[in-house]
């Protein structure tokens, strides 16, 4: 058994090795990573309080089955990141969906404009048979072209509601062609259309694949929790190391290993898109975006005050006699 000096070591050393740890984060820096998808609040609060309760529910029986605070505290966020465990399932299918409704949107769009058909019109005629996926978004846009909002703006904020890099290759040909007008926007939508389709059929055997793991990974933390509680309550001499303060900070090592395997996985796991070139460019820090009105008019004065002696120089110059190259004046 150590003494507590030597435990008030190994936390001193433990917090020092974080310190420092996040201050190389903090001066290197992370990579930019887009957001995660919107999600109702309604639909997020439902999805909080049912797991939150699961969580707590299940923390307090392993408590009082173990008497171990780490474990319970490690089961209740087991409980509330399992649906994201090895990687977001759920995420991948709802990005898949998108992209299939955004497939099938582009293919109504290219069969309803080959009836010559303009885009104001097939826009709203395309709304009936879009995916679930695409009815809000859709309505959204058909209402701000009804209340008489520019094409070129309505499209490029349905590309920001969609918020998906396949929707901006689709949106920016809309919006050059309601720019332009030219002809060859049917055969650009196939073209966008058939893209789509691929990457839809290549993320569906990605996500084949990874489906094996998921479960594979899933069984393995289900049975190494398992096996632990059962020698818990029925073998508990075994496992009672863990019941000091010395065993405890061992558990939370081991919980956390197991938690950085599961965080390393998803990252592996998780299907990196390319950026979004539909995007405003955020404005520079400290630099106004618009020139105030009153520096506005200081640099007109400015500039008619530095033009006048110019003019009056020139008029000048021009009364004055000038020599030409054999000496004479002119």
């Amino acid at each position: 058994m150590f003494s507590a000096d030597v435990l008030l070591a190994i936390v001193a050393g433990a917090a020092v090795g974080g310190g420092l740890l996040l201050l190389a984060v903090a001066l290197r820096g992370l990579p930019a990573r887009p957001g995660p998808p919107r999600r109702s609040r309604e639909d997020l609060l439902r999805t909080l309080t049912t797991r939150t309760a699961l969580a707590v529910l299940s923390a307090v029986a392993v408590l009082v089955v173990t008497r171990w605070v780490v474990a319970a505290a490690g089961t209740a966020a087991l409980v509330l990141a399992w649906d994201g465990l090895a990687g977001g399932a759920a995420e991948e299918r709802r990005a898949m969906a998108r992209l299939e409704a955004l497939a099938a949107w582009t293919e109504s769009l290219r069969d309803t404009i080959a009836g010559a058909v303009g885009l104001e019109q097939a826009i709203p005629a395309s709304l009936r048979a879009a995916a679930p996926a695409l009815q809000q978004p859709l309505r959204v846009l058909v209402d701000r072209l009804h209340t008489r909002v520019p094409m070129p703006e309505a499209l490029r904020r349905f590309a920001d509601d969609l918020d998906d890099p396949s929707a901006d290759l689709v949106v920016a040909a809309l919006i050059l062609n309601a720019k332009l007008r030219g002809p060859g926007l049917r055969d650009m939508l196939g073209a966008l259309s058939a893209s789509a389709r691929a990457e839809l059929d290549m993320r569906r055997r990605v996500e084949a694949d990874r489906r094996a793991t998921r479960r594979s990974v899933r069984i393995v933390v289900a049975v190494s929790v398992g096996t632990a509680l059962v020698l818990a309550v029925f073998n508990h001499g075994y496992v009672k190391p863990y019941d000091d303060f010395l065993g405890q900070l061992v558990l939370v090592l081991v919980i956390a290993l197991y938690a950085g395997g599961f965080v390393w996985l998803r990252q592996l796991s998780k299907y990196e898109l390319p950026g979004r070139f539909l995007v405003e460019p955020a404005p520079s820090p400290g630099v106004p975006e618009e020139v105030p009105s009153t520096v506005a008019g200081w640099r007109s004065s400015g500039s008619g005050q530095g033009s006048a002696p110019a003019s009056g120089t020139g008029s000048a110059a021009r009364g004055r006699p000038t020599l030409d190259a054999g000496g004479g004046t002119s």
